[in-house]
């Protein structure tokens, strides 16, 4: 059976940029995402420039058993799934106590419920051959209390740190990827404003997902790219709670 890693995802943004720098390592892909039409293209894209395997599969992660019928069909066509990338991902831009319900349950869906029933279904096969890298694309929200985008990334970036520990003997890494503000498309479907946002605060997806990918190679099981980022995290873990929860509020509002 061939090896693959698994990203979700990976039509765009952080997702698109691990794709090819991981094709560029010779790696072979098992793309996830719901546009065929941008995954074909990534596809042929991938193939033709590093001669590698390079497989899509079409599923819309907010789908009640989308996790489940996904696992299905890994295993039908024999993939072996040596990597996973939980990336895919949204955020709302509303309150909580004024959003729809069922868009804060497929945000949920997306990304906890999805990435947690992966990992899970996945990990026991890397821990029988005793390899195999997890990175849970999480974010510095998880740090503040920015409403239940900060609550489900502040979810994976525990989990991932407690599976961390938990294999540390099995010879499987996991690492939560917590970026800052990075240069994608995600504020824009999300119709955040970022108008004020300072330039020094936004980050490059390509050297993100290069600090990501060695952090997550060294076992690393929180990888803050970005100065800026980890100064700030730095700060948050030394002030007290109720200024961090401002500071989160404040930071949703503006966006609004």
């Amino acid at each position: 059976m061939k090896e693959y890693t698994l990203i979700t995802g990976a039509s765009s943004g952080i997702g698109y940029e691990m794709a090819k720098q991981l094709a560029s390592k010779n790696y072979n892909l098992l793309l996830v995402a719901r546009s065929e039409d941008k995954l074909l293209k990534l596809q042929q894209e991938l193939k033709k420039q590093f001669n590698i395997e390079v497989e899509y599969l079409l599923y819309d992660l907010s789908e009640p058993n989308s996790a489940q019928d996904l696992y299905k069909q890994v295993q039908e066509r024999k993939y072996l799934v040596t990597g996973l990338i939980n990336n895919a991902g949204f955020g709302i831009n509303k309150a909580f106590s004024t959003s729809q319900m069922d868009a804060e349950q497929q945000m949920f869906d997306v990304l906890v419920r999805t990435p947690m029933r992966l990992m899970h279904t996945i990990i026991p096969g890397m821990k029988e051959r005793k390899s195999g890298i997890i990175i849970n694309n999480s974010s510095v929200a998880s740090f503040i209390a920015g409403g239940t985008y900060s609550a489900a990334k502040s979810y994976m970036t525990v989990l991932s740190e407690s599976m961390n520990t938990e294999l540390a003997s099995s010879g499987v890494k996991v690492s939560a990827l917590c970026p800052g503000f990075t240069r994608t498309e995600f504020h824009e479907r999300g119709r955040m404003k970022m108008g004020g946002l300072p330039n020094f605060m936004w980050l490059n997806a390509d050297k993100l997902v290069a600090q990501s990918w060695k952090d997550a190679l060294a076992n690393k099981p929180v990888s803050i790219p970005g100065w800026q980022y980890k100064l700030l995290v730095g700060v948050i873990s030394t002030i007290p709670r109720k200024f961090v929860r401002q500071i989160g509020m404040n930071v949703r509002k503006k966006q609004r």
